[in-house]
């Protein structure tokens, strides 16, 4: 609209200018919404989540994932694992009634129950306000924004990365250090990072920097703080947790357990014995996840043979009951 007011910007109308200023504005917030903020979750439709990323439009939108369909594990279902358990639930009980926790780091033999044991506390603490995020390792950059996501909920929310390991320059490295002791921010006091791996420093290390010189042919001058910095990560996990292969018995006692939870008697669990030490034997492991699968195996074969369905089938099972896809 033009004016002959001499005062007007560029001869346009004031509150036309003020119009489209304020669209501008509108505008803009809406891209800043898509392009960073995370959507509000429903809080109410699971007990865990995934943070995910996915490419939109407007570039990448990081969001939390409802899990519909959680593992049904149990802290009764884990055997000859009772130490570890009790400190991991110990310090879980802690953080669910407000009181002083820390951080953990699972470490030890692959199928040991490392990553099962975290998912049978969600399934027993839930009713008391735990939950769960799972988050990648390539994911580890977003965890300020996953921690000022949940701050302001009075649930307690135990951040799990399954599997957890770092080659050189993987940018999650630096994210986890701060997240766990490093930031000028405090840490929320109802966040909590449970971590597992196959190592119990999550960088490799090698020969080279445990050389007391002081000049490598790479140009370090000063090697061991490389050292340094590789083991600091893990000593910022207040809880150090670590797990052990099975012996013969355990790993026997363990696929009785699962065997019968899928309906068979003692006679045939005593049947079982020899087939699931050759199992064992083949797959080179006495693992709480070795015994699982081969309860699956034998007890399916069973009953496709006598016409009935084991007694689990019907109801989700647990990965494995000692531990992760990979471990």
């Amino acid at each position: 609209m033009r004016t002959t007011d001499p005062d007007s910007a560029g001869g346009i109308d004031p509150s036309a200018l003020a119009r489209i200023v304020s669209r501008a504005e509108s505008l803009l917030g809406r891209f800043e919404r898509l392009l960073g903020a995370a959507p509000v979750p429903d809080w109410d439709a699971a007990i865990a989540f995934r943070w995910r990323r996915r490419p939109t439009a407007f570039g990448v939108q990081a969001s939390l994932q409802p899990v519909r369909h959680v593992s049904p594990i149990r802290l009764d279902d884990l055997k000859h694992i009772d130490e570890q358990k009790a400190a991991i639930e110990r310090n879980t009980r802690q953080f669910v009634q407000h009181r002083p926790a820390n951080n953990v780091l699972l470490t030890g033999s692959r199928g040991t129950g490392k990553s099962s044991l975290i998912k049978a506390l969600l399934n027993e603490y839930a009713p008391h306000g735990l939950r769960l995020i799972e988050v990648d390792k390539d994911d580890l950059v977003d965890l300020p924004e996953i921690v000022e996501l949940v701050a302001a909920r009075p649930e307690r929310f135990i951040v799990f990365c399954d599997d957890l390991s770092f080659e050189e320059g993987e940018p999650g490295y630096k994210a986890l250090k701060v997240a766990l002791d490093g930031s000028v921010a405090a840490q929320s006091e109802n966040v909590l990072i449970y971590a597992t791996s196959n190592r119990r420093h999550l960088m490799p290390e090698y020969m080279r920097e445990n050389l007391e010189a002081k000049h490598q042919s790479d140009g370090e001058i000063h090697p061991g703080e490389t050292v340094e910095e590789k083991i600091s990560l893990s000593e910022r996990f207040g809880l150090w947790v670590s797990f052990y292969p099975f012996r013969q018995d355990d790993y026997l006692a363990i696929v009785s357990h699962w065997l019968s939870s899928f309906g068979c008697g003692e006679r045939e669990i005593d049947a079982a014995r020899a087939d699931a030490l050759r199992f064992a034997l083949e797959r080179g492991s006495r693992s709480g996840r070795v015994a699982w699968q081969f309860a699956k195996d034998w007890a399916g074969r069973r009953a496709r043979k006598a016409g009935t369905v084991p007694r689990a089938a019907a109801t989700a099972a647990p990965k494995s009951p000692r531990g992760r896809r990979r471990s």
